[in-house]
């Protein structure tokens, strides 16, 4: 679908409808190509349960070690 700048001001609601239906959205300003938007591809739903944070407790490894290793990359890049 392509969109002028008018388009987006008073036809946002079929550009929405357009990315519901997966599909881009060329952006046009005085004829010329500006941008696109295009829609996100979803990833599901993860369960809280999945996060390795979740229920650190019950592991055997202490919870300074877990927390070491959540951190290491953000230490290394210092």
């Amino acid at each position: 679908m392509k969109a002028s700048v008018i388009d987006l001001r008073y036809r946002m609601n079929e550009i929405l409808k357009a990315i519901d239906r997966n599909e881009e959205v060329t952006i046009l300003y005085h004829g010329k190509v500006k941008g696109v938007i295009k829609p996100i591809i979803s990833r599901g739903r993860r369960r809280i349960s999945d996060h390795p944070f979740f229920n650190m407790y019950q592991s055997k490894e202490a919870v300074n070690g877990v927390m070491a290793h959540l951190r290491e990359d953000r230490y290394r890049a210092i």
